[in-house]
């Protein structure tokens, strides 16, 4: 599989009023990080909040997505791949989970919408098959990880210093939904029925659904 590689792991952060701590290590490595300094009067609020809100509900609807295709693919030969990429969008969840108590962010209001969304593509795409799986898995993982540079050039244009450990999880979580991507393409996702038009509706929802989950 081709793929751009994880970079290294980021620090579990352990909510307390005022400033970041870390206490653990998340992922493969184990990396200790100094405390930036960081504090929840000094950070740029509004952008934190919003980057926090939509990632947890990318996050959270990429888990549906693939809980659908596990639904329609779960006992084909495929399933184990969809599988491993779904375990880890569950530590990206978890790990969103604890930003948002953290960073003390309500999720958007939408969740119950990106529950039911989400499921639907994932199972109504596997239902064309596994291409059709893999064609949703290029274009939602594309999307995200476009998201993620755009919001790693934010914070670098902010204070990368300020932001390093947030801006490790991001940078960490961008890879990986990179190789998901490159996943899709190696099991035949571009054999989907009608995929340039499948890639681009799906790409457009993603599109739509980053626009209302950062606002609302």
């Amino acid at each position: 599989m081709s793929g751009t590689g994880a970079l290294a792991a980021a620090s579990v952060w352990r909510p307390r009023p005022g400033v970041w701590r870390p206490f653990s290590a998340y992922g493969r490595g184990v990396i200790r990080f100094h405390s930036s300094g960081m504090t929840l009067d000094s950070i740029n609020r509004a952008a934190v909040d919003r980057i926090i809100r939509v990632d947890h509900a990318g996050e959270y609807a990429a888990n549906r997505i693939y809980a659908g295709q596990m639904a329609v693919l779960g006992r084909t030969s495929v399933g184990p791949v969809i599988q491993k990429m779904w375990d880890q969008e569950k530590n990206h969840l978890k790990k969103f989970n604890e930003l948002m108590v953290a960073f003390r962010v309500r999720p958007t209001i939408l969740m119950p919408l990106w529950n039911v969304a989400g499921f639907a593509l994932g199972a109504g795409t596997a239902l064309l098959g596994k291409e059709g799986a893999m064609a949703c898995t290029v274009a939602v993982e594309e999307s995200i990880a476009h998201h993620y540079n755009n919001q790693i050039r934010t914070l670098m244009e902010e204070d990368p210093e300020k932001y390093e450990e947030l801006l490790q999880v991001i940078r960490k979580f961008r890879d990986e939904e990179l190789e998901h991507h490159d996943t899709g393409l190696d099991h035949d996702a571009e054999l989907a029925p009608a995929y340039a038009l499948l890639k681009r509706a799906i790409q457009a929802g993603c599109s739509a659904a980053i626009y209302l989950s950062e606002r609302f």
